[in-house]
């Protein structure tokens, strides 16, 4: 992924799927209902056992349309895991070292910020998207009066986001949001699979239809 598809590919497909799990191939395999069903960014956090390797496994699977990245990533090292891995983008949960070295290498950042400050700190340091964490604390609202002053800057919802809770974010100004429990669910760590595929096409039909209007 080139650092400018970040953003385009964000506003034409507005939900990127966090996985968070406890079991490698519980992950992999919800990564991969994932993409099957529409989803078209799915991240997979460093926190989860075997992340880089499942990362890997699922992009050399992904259709050409989707991008798979890796979340919670902190530091200079963690971003050189992420390029050995292949993996498409690197998603901070702060303004971290990692945000700089990302921009350094050309690799595409959602960078974590709640204020007005860390964002645009976030901004400054390369990063294409600010992710407004934990966007439940502030709501639609607290995503609207960061936006009035950082117009330039592309927002995105992360924390506490579900489908009617996106939509709000979408109208405050942000281009897109990242989804953890209200689309992944237990599923990366052992829940239903089934239910995953269910949640995963009421998002991913929600995606394709924000975007077109987008």
């Amino acid at each position: 992924m080139e650092r400018s598809q970040l953003v385009s590919t964000v506003r034409s497909h507005p939900v990127m799927a966090i996985v968070r799990g406890t079991s490698a191939q519980a992950s992999l395999d919800a990564g991969r209902v994932l993409l099957e069903e529409g989803i078209r960014l799915v991240e997979v956090t460093l926190t989860t056992p075997g992340a880089l390797e499942t990362v890997a496994t699922l992009r050399a699977a992904a259709p050409e349309d989707a991008y798979v990245g890796v979340g919670t990533v902190l530091t200079e090292d963690d971003v050189t895991a992420v390029v050995e891995a292949g993996g498409d983008f690197v998603v901070t949960p702060a303004v971290t070292p990692a945000v700089a070295e990302a921009a350094r290498r050309g690799l595409p950042c959602a960078a974590g910020a709640f204020t007005a400050t860390e964002s645009y700190a976030a901004w400054l340091a390369g990063a294409e998207v600010v992710k407004l964490f934990p966007a439940s604390v502030g709501g639609p609202g607290h995503l609207k009066a960061l936006r009035d002053p950082f117009p330039q800057i592309p927002f995105m919802a992360v924390g506490g986001v579900g489908i009617s809770e996106a939509r709000a974010y979408l109208t405050a100004g942000a281009i897109g949001a990242g989804v953890g429990g209200p689309l992944v669910g237990d599923a990366a760590s052992g829940g239903s699979l089934d239910a995953l595929r269910d949640r995963a096409r009421a998002f991913a039909s929600w995606a394709a239809d924000a975007g077109e209007r987008a």
